[in-house]
């Protein structure tokens, strides 16, 4: 027996997490790019040799947020939205926007809503026989969606799921103080400070994507003493510091419209979003929609979430479930694949027996 096999588990990690080059490695599902262009990468996940499961021919796109890493969706073995789509003889593919810098400070909405998504709709119905396709999405991946879905109702989508994703941000507690500050400023020092730097740059998505999460950060050192030994559990937490540490920034302009029209002036939750002299209502997305929201979530709460039931008034069919879960372990934490995949597996499947029964 090696002298490495005598050592500790303990010390392994310790060793592993402080002078090593981590617990685990990432392993990213197996994919093949579509096509490659800036902030529209589109790659589809391939069924590994011997999956038991046989490959039905439903796709289905993954939609992230801005300002996080597409990797959300594959965030390790066991914590793999996309592996699971896989297993369960779907075809998923995702859209990345890859980085985000200062030359970008001009993308706005109008780009996500008008081209990068639909764009990527339409090529993943053509790589299946122009069928309409299912869409998942995370936090604002599902805002972008559901704008897209209402501007444009021609687009090939049979479903849209959405999780964590906020309508009345007039529910988010976290935006109290900013909100509050802002009737008092008029919003400005946000505005100025986000066109000076062209953006939310990704120093400043990260720290605040940590400061949502302040008790986890401040428990970090006692849960890495305890779980010492528990590989798995710090192979976990190593994976979600990975994700962190992956966050681009958001371009200036489409961050002032957030800003302005969607924090502010709660948009969605009237029902829309007005852009410059155009307005996109969702009374006009005409797709059943599953929403999901996790109960533990300290950025996308709840009621937030929940008053999408209130909103997509010409949808034939919404669906609102709530789950245990923070804002990512909703959608990759390690019980996922128990709750929020379980509902998302159900809806899809009803999709497509829907879907069977008007085939000519």
């Amino acid at each position: 027996m090696s002298v490495h096999k005598n050592v500790p588990t303990a010390a392994r990690n310790a060793w592993g997490m402080t002078f090593g080059g981590g617990l685990e490695q990432p392993q990213p599902a197996p994919s093949t790019v579509i096509y490659d262009e800036p902030h529209r990468t589109l790659r589809r996940f391939e069924r590994p040799s011997g999956t038991e499961t046989p490959a039905v021919d439903v796709p289905v796109l993954l939609v992230p947020p801005l300002a996080v890493s597409a990797s959300c969706f594959d965030l390790r073995p066991g914590q793999s939205l996309a592996r699971y789509l896989v297993d369960t003889g779907r075809t998923p593919y995702v859209i990345d926007y890859g980085t985000i810098s200062y030359a970008d400070r001009d993308l706005g909405f109008e780009e996500w809503i008008d081209d990068i998504l639909p764009t990527a709709i339409r090529r993943v119905s053509e790589e299946h026989g122009g069928k309409p396709i299912d869409v998942v999405c995370w936090c604002l991946g599902g805002t972008l969606t559901l704008l897209a879905a209402s501007a444009h109702p021609d687009l090939p989508i049979r479903s849209i799921t959405t999780v964590a994703t906020p309508i009345d941000y007039s529910k988010l507690p976290n935006l109290y103080p900013l909100r509050a500050l802002a009737r008092i400023t008029g919003g400005r020092i946000t505005t100025l400070g986000t066109k000076l730097m062209g953006g939310m740059p990704a120093p400043i998505v990260r720290l605040t994507f940590r400061a949502t999460a302040i008790e986890r950060e401040l428990k970090k050192p006692v849960f890495i003493a305890k779980n010492l030994a528990n590989t798995e559990s710090l192979a976990r937490m190593e994976a979600i510091e990975r994700f962190m540490g992956q966050m681009p920034g958001y371009p200036g302009r489409l961050y002032l419209q957030l800003w302005k029209r969607i924090m502010l002036r709660n948009d969605l939750a009237r029902g829309g979003l007005k852009l410059g002299d155009r307005e996109i209502r969702f009374e006009n997305l005409r797709v059943p929609v599953l929403a999901v929201a996790g109960v533990g979530d300290a950025i996308t709460s709840v009621p937030a979430a929940r008053h999408l039931l209130q909103v997509l008034t010409g949808a034939p069919l919404v669906r609102f479930e709530t789950e245990p879960g923070s804002h990512l372990g909703v959608l990759a934490g390690p019980g996922a694949k128990d709750t929020t995949w379980v509902h998302i597996d159900r809806f899809l499947t009803e999709q497509q027996h829907e879907a069977e029964l008007v085939a000519p």
